[in-house]
């Protein structure tokens, strides 16, 4: 972002100047037409690459948010089928026609088998 802010001011001063001249930090600059050229060129390269860095830094989040939200989704899935395999486990219990537990029951019926 600050990489095309800087281009976007240079511009911004280039454009707001009426002459050639330039005074920038307590120096003064007075650009050719060839030093000109260049240093417009430098700016737009810079502008490229600030907007090449904000657009991958976009599709880097993008892509993190996506994963997290699958990883939101499949941990919201598991939780809802632990929760049906609770209530279906309550169930059976509710609806056992022996007293206690049956596992304990039928391992001590085949103990004394």
């Amino acid at each position: 972002m600050l990489l095309v802010l800087l281009a976007g001011s240079a511009v911004a001063i280039v454009l707001t100047e009426e002459s050639a001249r330039y005074i920038l930090f307590g120096y003064t600059f007075e650009p050719n037409q060839v030093e000109m050229f260049l240093a417009g060129a430098a700016t737009a390269a810079v502008l490229l690459l600030g907007l090449w860095l904000i657009g991958s830094g976009s599709r880097r989040s993008a892509r993190r948010r996506r994963r997290l939200l699958g990883a939101r989704a499949e941990a919201t899935d598991r939780v809802a089928q632990l929760e049906n395999e609770k209530r279906e486990l309550e169930k059976r219990l509710r609806h056992s026609p022996e007293p206690g537990d049956r596992l304990v029951a039928r391992d001590s019926e085949e103990a004394t088998r």
